[in-house]
């Protein structure tokens, strides 16, 4: 018979070792500051040690206490992707992924069949945001969002950083056809479409083309970057668009890029795993299968 520790006492403990706060703990796993420090209180006794002192106001872990957390969260990545793989292998497994609406419709949901090639029993439910900074509110396994990937960006995520992006102009071949833009002089004869949620696209492009004089040029506002980037393939004027989220619009003919060496660099993606999820084999396979389309 093994002599086992609580392991209600146990996830609590490694929760509060790798946020190093009792109140972080407690937020992430809806419980009272009291609770969490009792559990830790009985963990220290079971044990005979202390794991966490005082530092002002707050308990702070000992350098002994990370080192065992860090174990015990293997641990239980180990369990969780045992119980996996003992499940029914014909269950359905579910997979919410939350997602901005351009970078699902244009980049993501494009590439789900190599995934589901690779993992036909996972079922990718994808969910969108209308902006790249909506609130994290739950309710998924995994969010994409662009941003940085550093420690304390995301406080209550694992950030993966897994894709990067640049913006370049971007036109309908048929609106080429009409009006061809080859040299950057042709762009006075176009109109410059734009998003209320891209304000600085336009600016920073036409900086990085020498073309700053163009900033007053007349120009159509869309609210959302999906309507703009439709009004780019109805032909009516050309626009910023990231690289490579519409490299398959690029390659079906849809769009083109002028000038394709003119590109102004953008915070890339990021793929954040709630500090509390259940980390799958589906889950971890998804993350390492997003880490390799990024690269491709």
């Amino acid at each position: 018979m093994r002599r086992l520790p609580p392991l209600n006492a146990l996830r609590i403990f490694e929760v509060a070792a790798r946020t190093s706060s009792y109140a972080a703990a407690a937020a992430e796993l809806g419980l009272t500051h009291g609770a969490v420090s009792r559990q830790i209180a009985g963990l220290e006794h079971w044990l005979g040690q202390r794991l966490f002192v005082r530092a002002g106001r707050r308990m702070v872990p000992t350098q002994a206490a990370l080192v065992f957390a860090s174990e015990v969260s293997l641990s239980f990545d180990r369990v969780t992707a045992a119980a996996d793989a003992c499940g029914r292998p014909s269950a359905r497994r579910i997979l919410r992924v939350s997602a901005p609406s351009t970078f699902a419709m244009r980049w993501l949901i494009p590439r789900l069949e190599h995934f589901h090639a690779e993992r036909p029993e996972v079922e990718v439910a994808v969910t969108t945001t209308t902006t790249l900074h909506d609130e994290l509110r739950g309710g998924f396994d995994v969010a994409i969002r662009r941003g940085s990937a550093e420690q304390n960006t995301w406080p209550q995520h694992h950030a993966m950083h897994f894709l990067d992006e640049a913006d370049t102009l971007v036109m309908s071949p048929a609106l080429f056809e009409r009006r061809p833009v080859r040299k950057l002089e042709d762009l006075l004869h176009h109109t410059l479409l734009t998003s209320e949620t891209r304000p600085g696209d336009w600016v920073d492009w036409l900086d990085k083309a020498g073309l700053s004089h163009m900033a007053g040029h007349r120009r159509r506002i869309f609210d959302h970057f999906f309507v703009t980037l439709q009004a780019v393939v109805d032909g009516l004027g050309v626009g910023i668009g990231p690289l490579p989220v519409l490299g398959t619009d690029v390659a079906a003919g849809r769009l083109m890029t002028p000038f394709p060496g003119i590109l102004v660099p953008r915070t890339g993606y990021v793929a954040l795993v709630p500090f509390d999820a259940d980390k799958t084999t589906s889950l971890t396979a998804f993350i390492d299968w997003l880490v390799a389309e990024g690269v491709v």
